[in-house]
């Protein structure tokens, strides 16, 4: 493993959640509201919401806020960044001592279509762990397809968060700094090769 660059082990997510509505200040509000966020610390802003904590909490939360907001059938896009060993980050630390069982449950059936890219930074294997990525992505059967600057992903919300916790936390003990970028994309009339939960 290289060198940490970070001395923390907090994950972190800094996300946008955009519902393909006129009545997307309730659904955004809704969903942060029903979502538990007490594993996690929060902060959100005009443009994002960052949540901070335990990797096991920050995807617990990220797939409780997207299911809550997909909940009224409106197509809903979720865009956000995962990182982990950033220098400096320090901030929600104490959360780090909460026990690590997340508390949002299972997320409701639901299909879900993304695309990821992924960064393990500093390593100069990069490209072998990226397609190290890939095949388990094949091998979990969520792997959608290949195309540029990302790899698509799809499947039931449940199979795919945990892939992508599966897949984070993987790169994460081989590079000191990983940095994961996800879209979202739910209830979109366009979904192709819809897979019924």
């Amino acid at each position: 493993m290289n060198q940490q660059c970070g001395t923390s082990p907090i994950v972190g997510f800094r996300f946008t959640l955009s519902p393909m509505t006129s009545e997307f200040i309730p659904v955004i509000k809704g969903a942060l509201k029903e979502t538990d966020l007490s594993n996690v610390w929060r902060h959100t802003d005009d443009v994002s919401t960052v949540i901070r904590g335990r990797a096991e909490h920050v995807f617990d939360v990220a797939k409780a806020v997207l299911s809550h907001a997909t909940r009224t059938g409106a197509h809903v896009s979720m865009s956000g960044t995962f990182s982990a060993g950033c220098p400096g980050d320090t901030v929600g630390d104490n959360l780090l001592d909460v026990s690590s069982e997340p508390v949002n449950g299972r997320a409701a059936a639901q299909y879900v279509s993304s695309q990821f890219a992924l960064y393990p930074l500093g390593d100069d294997d990069y490209m072998d762990i990226i397609y190290e990525e890939v095949d388990f992505a094949k091998a979990r059967g969520v792997f959608n397809d290949t195309m540029h600057y990302a790899s698509g992903i799809h499947g039931d919300i449940e199979p795919v968060f945990a892939f992508y916790e599966a897949t984070f936390n993987r790169v994460r003990e081989k590079s000191s700094h990983v940095v994961m970028t996800v879209t979202f994309s739910v209830n979109s009339p366009s979904h192709e090769g819809r897979i019924d939960a």
